[in-house]
């Protein structure tokens, strides 16, 4: 049993910058990765950004060089410092933890960049 919280979500002008956190309680000693997915309006969800098992960092085309994945073991939390945000990058943007056979999911929180 895993619960994630997201934060950090809000209104921003094209080019600006948001950094979201989840935080993750419960069994946390089962997680072993932990990610950023999105979903904008009348699409479907998609991986933003992960950690691989062995600790590398991946992140979707659209936004390498913008988005960057961290994470504080000691605080069972996860960061998405997003750049130069672009409208495009509207979503809602949702944290995944997996753990075991488990995929647990945030409430999400909404990101809207205006142009």
């Amino acid at each position: 049993q895993v619960q994630l919280v997201e934060s950090g979500g809000g209104l921003v002008q094209a080019g600006g910058s948001l950094r979201l956190s989840c935080t993750a309680s419960g069994s946390i000693f089962s997680i072993n990765a932990m990610d950023w997915y999105r979903q904008a309006p009348g699409k479907q969800r998609e991986l933003v950004a992960s950690f691989t098992d062995g600790g590398r960092t991946n992140y979707a085309d659209s936004v390498k060089g913008r988005f960057t994945i961290s994470r504080d073991n000691a605080k069972n939390t996860v960061y998405l410092q997003m750049n130069s945000l672009k409208p495009e990058d509207t979503a809602v943007y949702y944290c995944s933890a997996v753990g075991g056979v488990y995929h647990y999911w945030g409430q999400g929180t909404q990101v809207t960049v205006s142009s």
